[in-house]
C-alpha cells in the first residue's frame, strides 16, 4: 500500500503588532485526531479525500493551527518539529512513498524569516527522505521563497481571494502527488519572487491585477507543454522579511525554457498594473456624515470596510476609529463587532436588560486612540459558539465548520449594537451576527475589521461597501510601516520607473 506521511504549520506572521504569538495560541492535532478531520471541509480535509480516493495509507505528524498575530516564538515551531521529526523517522523506517504539508506560508519565528523553507530542510536533510515526492498547499497570502521551491516538487497556492477553495487546493496538491507515483515523473517547482508588494487589500482576484494574472496563469497550464500548476501569489505585506510580496511558481514536467519564460510573462503583467494593487480608501468621517444626511443608497446595510484593523491580517480587532463615527453622528440601528475579553467579562457581573459603564475596545494596539467608555444595556450573552452558514468560506478551510468565538456579549448604546467577543474572528460568515439574535440585514450600518475576505458573506447583503481609513497595524499604505528586513528596492517603498520589471528573485 502506498504511504503518504502528513504534517503542517499554519500561521500568518503580523511583524508590526507587538505581541509574540506563543504555544497556547496553536490548536493541535495529532495521530488519529488528524485522520479523524475527514470530511471538515478544510484545506487537511482535501488531502484526506484524495488519500481515501487513492487507498493511500495516512501516516499522520503533527499539524499546529494558529491565526493571524504577531511574531512566533521560535520554541513553538521547535515544539512542532518535535512532534513531527520522531513521527517521521518511524515513518521512513517502516517505508514511505511521499509527503504532503499543509501550509499558510507566511510564518515568521523570533529566529527564523523562513520557517517552512527551514522545515523543508530538515525534512530532505533526515535519510530516506532526500529523494522522497514532497507536495504542499498554501495560502495565496503566504510568502513563497526560492528556498522552498528548490526542496519540493509542488506547493499548490490558492487561487481565490477571498479563499472559497482551500479544499480543492489541497485536492489539486494530492492530485500531483497521485500523478507523482503513478508516473514516476518528478516535476521541477520553479520560482520567481518580483519586487513588487501589495497590500491585502490589493490581493482580491475578482478585478483588478490578481484577476488578471489569475487569468494567464489557468492560460498557461493548458497552453505550455507540460506545465502542470502556476501559481499566483500575492503574498502578505505585514511579514518583515526578505522575500515578502508578489510572486510566482510553476510545477512543471515541461522545459526549462518554457518554465522561465511563464513566470517572466506573469512578472511583467504584475509589473504593468502595479499600481492597481494599491487600493483608494474612502475618508471615514465623509461616509458616516453623508449616510446621516441623506441616508442609505438602497436596501441593506452599507459597509465600512476597515482593512487596518483586519482580524485575518493579524490587526487585534478592538480598533474603535468606526464606532467613534457612529456615535458621533448618531446612526441608528448601526452595528460593530469589538473583540474585548475584559469588557465580556466585566459583563457578567449584571443580568439582562441592565446597564453599566464600562471601556469598550482600543486596548489591543498602541496606534488607536484609546477605549471608548459608554453606558450600555446588555441585551444578551452566549458561549460563543456558532455553525458557519458558508461551509466553503475561508474560515472552514482553517478552523473547519464549527467556531468559538469565546464567552460573548451583545450591548447597546442609543442606536448603535455592539457585539463583544472574548476571541477575535475575521468578520467571513453572517452566522457570526445571527447566532447572537442578530440580523445583519437589518442593521444600518456595519463595521467590517477584513481587508476582501468579507466580500463572499456580506457582499449578498449589502447595499454599498467603503473602504475607509483608519488607525491600525494592517495599513493600506505600506509606506507607513517601518521595514527592516525586506529586499530593496521594491514597490511601492522605493521609485521604480520604467516600463521593464527590474530583476527579481529567481530558483
Amino acid at each position: 500500500m502506498t504511504r503518504i506521511f502528513v504534517a503542517g504549520i499554519f500561521h500568518e506572521t503580523h511583524s508590526f503588532t507587538p505581541d509574540i504569538t506563543g504555544l497556547d495560541k496553536f490548536t493541535i492535532h495529532r495521530g488519529e485526531q488528524i485522520l479523524a478531520r475527514r470530511g471538515d471541509a478544510s484545506q487537511l480535509d482535501g488531502f484526506l479525500s484524495v488519500a481515501e480516493r487513492e487507498g493511500w495509507q495516512v501516516v499522520p505528524g503533527a499539524i499546529y493551527t494558529g491565526g493571524a498575530s504577531g511574531t512566533v516564538d521560535h520554541a513553538v515551531f521547535e515544539a512542532f518539529w518535535a512532534d513531527t521529526k520522531p513521527a517521521l523517522e518511524r515513518a521512513l523506517a517502516e517505508g514511505l512513498d511521499g509527503i504532503h504539508l499543509s501550509l499558510h506560508g507566511a510564518m515568521v519565528t523570533s529566529e527564523c524569516d523562513d520557517p517552512e523553507g527551514e522545515l523543508l530542510a530538515r525534512i530532505r536533510a533526515m535519510p530516506g527522505a532526500e529523494s522522497l515526492p514532497i507536495f504542499g498547499v498554501g495560502d495565496l497570502h503566504g510568502t513563497l521563497t526560492p528556498r522552498m521551491g528548490a526542496l519540493c516538487e509542488g506547493i499548490v497556492f490558492y487561487r481565490e481571494c477571498p479563499h472559497t477553495d482551500q479544499f480543492d487546493s489541497a485536492v489539486r496538491a494530492s492530485d500531483l502527488m497521485a500523478r507523482c507515483l503513478k508516473t514516476g515523473v518528478k516535476p521541477r517547482h520553479r520560482v520567481l519572487v518580483t519586487p513588487i508588494v501589495w497590500p491585502p487589500t490589493g490581493t482580491g482576484t475578482r478585478d483588478g491585477p490578481m484577476r488578471a494574472l489569475e487569468d494567464a496563469a489557468r492560460r498557461m497550464e493548458q497552453e505550455v507543454p507540460g506545465m502542470l500548476a502556476v501559481n499566483i501569489v500575492g503574498g502578505y505585506a505585514f511579514s518583515d522579511v526578505p522575500n515578502a510580496g508578489v510572486s510566482f511558481s510553476v510545477i512543471t514536467e515541461g522545459s526549462e525554457e518554457d518554465a522561465l519564460g511563464a513566470l517572466h510573462e506573469l512578472a511583467g503583467i504584475a509589473w504593468d498594473m502595479r499600481e492597481g494593487g494599491i487600493p483608494q480608501q474612502h475618508d471615514l468621517d465623509a461616509v458616516v456624515r453623508d449616510f446621516a444626511a441623506n441616508g442609505p443608497p438602497g436596501k441593506g446595510p452599507v459597509l465600512l470596510v476597515e482593512p487596518a484593523d483586519n482580524i485575518g491580517g493579524g490587526a487585534p480587532g478592538d480598533g474603535t476609529d468606526v464606532m467613534r463615527a457612529l456615535l458621533k453622528y448618531d446612526i441608528q440601528g448601526a452595528g460593530v463587532v469589538i473583540a474585548d475579553e475584559e469588557a465580556v467579562a466585566a459583563l457578567q457581573r449584571i443580568t439582562i436588560g441592565q446597564k453599566m459603564t464600562l471601556p469598550i475596545g482600543g486596548k489591543g494596539s498602541p496606534l488607536d486612540p484609546g477605549p471608548v467608555t459608554l453606558e450600555v444595556e446588555l441585551v444578551s450573552r452566549s458561549d460563543g459558539e456558532f455553525e458557519l452558514e458558508d461551509k466553503n468560506s475561508h474560515l472552514v478551510g482553517s478552523l473547519g465548520k464549527i467556531i468559538r468565538m469565546g464567552p460573548c456579549a451583545v450591548v447597546r448604546h442609543r442606536g448603535l449594537t455592539i457585539l463583544l467577543t472574548s476571541k477575535k474572528l475575521p468578520p467571513f460568515d453572517l452566522g457570526q451576527w445571527r447566532s447572537q439574535g442578530i440580523n445583519p440585514e437589518e442593521l444600518s450600518m456595519i463595521g467590517i475589521k477584513a481587508a476582501v475576505g468579507h466580500r463572499v458573506a456580506y457582499g449578498r447583503i449589502a447595499s454599498a461597501e467603503f473602504t475607509v481609513n483608519t488607525s491600525g497595524p494592517c495599513t493600506s499604505d505600506l509606506t507607513r510601516l517601518p521595514y527592516k528586513h525586506l529586499r530593496r528596492p521594491v514597490f511601492p517603498l522605493d521609485r521604480l520607473d520604467g516600463d521593464t520589471v527590474p530583476e527579481g528573485s529567481a530558483a
